[in-house]
């Protein structure tokens, strides 16, 4: 296959949802007023996808796709699934409060690959090609806590990460919110933070870029808002 052929294919192969490499996202928590029909929109901001290409061999080594599922991105999910399954008012309380208490706890990311040898791709593995680890713009790499694999991708996870396509290894993999000795493993001042695979035919990064975060005020107190 040509080059040219190639990259076409790959093209071809990457759906859209992992198109919007240069939205600016952010971390800050707080309610949400979304419906259903946002859902889309906040599956693109929150989704990446890289390629890791050798021309020279006519090779597509990797192409990851991951979304970030974060404070932001599980509101809008918790929305559209309770509208999908037409649950109650109660059961979609218990269910967001769950959603959210787990990104207090973890920084967790559904991700799904394929390129090269199909029997490497599998990131549980020990003789993966790839290892994975969470990144900032401040220097900070962490190892991911659990790495789940996920087999076959249900009617839900197909429709919800239109990504998981049978052609693809799925994953959710775990990161840590803060290390042992309580520094978070993205740094609060942090402008971006992102997914790196790497190995030996090469490496690659999935970026979010952040909203710059508000200065802290001198010696680090918050003031109290005028009444």
């Amino acid at each position: 296959m040509r080059p040219a052929s190639l990259l076409l294919a790959i093209a071809i192969a990457t759906p859209a949802v992992g198109g919007c490499a240069t939205s600016i996202v952010s971390l800050k928590e707080g309610p949400r007023e979304y419906v259903a029909t946002d859902y889309d929109n906040v599956l693109r901001a929150w989704t990446r996808t890289e390629n890791l290409i050798a021309l020279s061999e006519l090779e597509n080594f990797l192409t990851a796709t991951a979304t970030f599922e974060s404070w932001d991105f599980r509101w809008a999910y918790v929305v559209r699934y309770v509208q999908d399954y037409r649950l109650t008012i109660d059961q979609r309380k218990r269910l967001l409060d769950k959603a959210l208490e787990e990104t207090r706890q973890h920084h967790q990311f559904f991700v799904a690959i394929y390129g090269g040898d199909r029997r490497w791709n599998d990131l549980t593995k020990p003789d993966s090609a790839w290892i994975v680890r969470l990144i900032d713009e401040k220097g900070n790499e962490t190892a991911p806590e659990e790495i789940v694999g996920i087999k076959r991708p249900n009617a839900l996870e197909r429709t919800y990460y239109p990504y998981a396509s049978p052609f693809r290894r799925a994953f959710r993999i775990r990161f840590p919110r803060a290390l042992p000795g309580g520094r978070p493993t993205i740094a609060p001042s942090a402008k971006w933070f992102g997914l790196r695979f790497a190995g030996a035919q090469g490496n690659t990064e999935l970026v979010w870029q952040l909203v710059d975060p508000a200065p802290s005020p001198p010696g680090g107190a918050v003031k109290a808002a005028a009444p």
